[in-house]
């Protein structure tokens, strides 16, 4: 192949990242030439309904509904896959790599539950898949994982990266709003879909964190792997709480490698105000990561959006195409162990905040203290916030040293069962 006179790409989805990765293809044609060394050239366009109106301006010729139109041109060196979801795609990746075509995927969900599978299939056809924009949109993250942080034994990954689920928590710590209003704005600017659930349950999270801890670890990681918790049960309160203890709650994507195990888990926590972690806002992710010889390395930036993930997917484009160009592959097989250890959620130890609404009188918090000394959780603060004169009710605001998860959930669903406890309002984990 060396010497090749010009690449040709099928793209598959046309939607607002494919939109974005034709537009880069057209403004920056000639730039990309001159780094690959010859044309790449868009063969095919694989979409739903040709006559729906789009932004990007493709030629009509080149739009097809049939997958086959690009899976069996000979001309067709690297598909583009930007279609999203597990079905069809994972098929069309599948059948692409058994083609012996290269594969540029912004897919986190077929990189979460089949990336092992799928790394392999590549490798027996003597081809690459390569997925930058899976994770973090435009920020630098597979590629810095796969070589630049490779000689590290990696301890722990904190990532916030959904940029829905950080705009609604900012909004709701800045601006006092409540979830429901928080994530209304959200979907009239565009930052959450019209059904939130995978944002705002921690499900997408899970997949991106999946991928990450895969490569932190070299450890066969899975989505179905990895615990998560969503955002909808965080009150206005909380984050008030929060700030007067000197926090601040994000949605925290967590991987630790300890004691010859691995711990995933996705969900809210307390994060103290002076991480640099705590101080990302908005849209924008940040991924945090401890190296035993690069130490502490933080990647930040936008984690979504047309023009951040067609970056990602250009700079996998761009790699590609040079080493087909040339006739050599650089790259080395992932080795993924698939012989790891999770450790189950029910052992992890941590801090956490209670908040919960008792019966304004004495003994109570005795009562709620001795449950939790029987469970071997130990107290470091409590605060009455506010009192209901006329429900002779008070709310209680607990923090606690670390425990172990399994012994707080049942000294919580004994605490509840107190005729002096109203309801637990909320409980969230404290990360130092």
């Amino acid at each position: 192949m060396k010497g090749k006179g010009s690449i040709g790409i099928g793209l598959m989805g046309l939607g607002v990242v494919g939109g974005g990765v034709v537009k880069a293809l057209q403004e920056k044609g000639e730039s990309l030439t001159k780094q690959v060394g010859c044309p790449l050239n868009l063969r095919r366009v694989l979409v739903r309904d040709p006559a729906k109106p789009r932004s990007a301006k493709v030629a009509p010729r080149l739009l097809t509904t049939e997958v086959e139109d690009i899976l069996s041109d000979p001309k067709i060196d690297i598909v583009i896959e930007v279609m999203g979801g597990e079905t069809p795609a994972l098929d069309y990746v599948r059948e692409a790599l058994s083609r012996g075509k290269h594969v540029v995927t912004a897919n986190k969900e077929i990189m979460a539950k089949h990336g092992r599978g799928l790394l392999n299939l590549a490798y027996e056809h003597g081809v690459d898949l390569l997925f930058e924009a899976s994770v973090g949109g435009g920020i630098p993250l597979i590629g810095p994982f796969k070589k630049d942080l490779m000689a590290n034994q990696v301890s722990t990954v904190y990532a916030i990266i959904n940029g829905t689920t950080n705009y609604i928590l900012t909004r709701m710590a800045n601006d006092g709003l409540d979830f429901a209003t928080a994530l209304r704005q959200a979907q009239e600017l565009g930052y959450a879909e019209p059904d939130p659930t995978n944002d705002i349950e921690g499900i997408d999270a899970a997949y991106k964190l999946a991928i990450l801890a895969s490569l932190a670890f070299r450890a066969d990681v899975r989505a179905d792997d990895v615990y998560h918790e969503g955002i909808s049960r965080l009150s206005a309160r909380d984050f008030r709480y929060a700030r007067e203890l000197g926090y601040i709650i994000k949605l925290l994507a967590i991987a630790k490698r300890e004691d010859g195990s691995i711990q995933v888990r996705v969900h809210p926590a307390f994060l103290p105000q002076g991480l640099l972690l705590a101080k990302v806002d908005g849209v924008f992710n940040a991924v945090q990561v401890d190296g035993d010889l690069t130490g502490r390395v933080l990647f930040y930036g936008r984690g979504a959006g047309a023009a951040p993930t067609s970056s990602a997917i250009l700079a996998d484009l761009i790699s590609l195409a040079q080493d087909i160009h040339l006739g050599i592959n650089t790259r080395p097989k992932l080795r993924l162990d698939p012989a790891r250890v999770l450790k189950p959620m029910a052992d992890i130890h941590t801090r956490y905040y209670l908040r919960m609404s008792v019966a304004d009188r004495p003994g109570v918090l005795a009562q709620i203290a001795k449950i939790l000394g029987d469970h071997l959780i130990s107290i470091a603060s409590v605060v009455q916030k506010e009192a209901d004169e006329k429900a002779q009710t008070a709310e209680l605001v607990i923090m606690t040293h670390p425990a172990r998860e399994q012994a707080v959930q049942e000294a919580l669903r004994k605490v509840e069962g107190l005729p002096v406890v109203e309801e637990i309002n909320n409980f969230v984990r404290v990360e130092a």
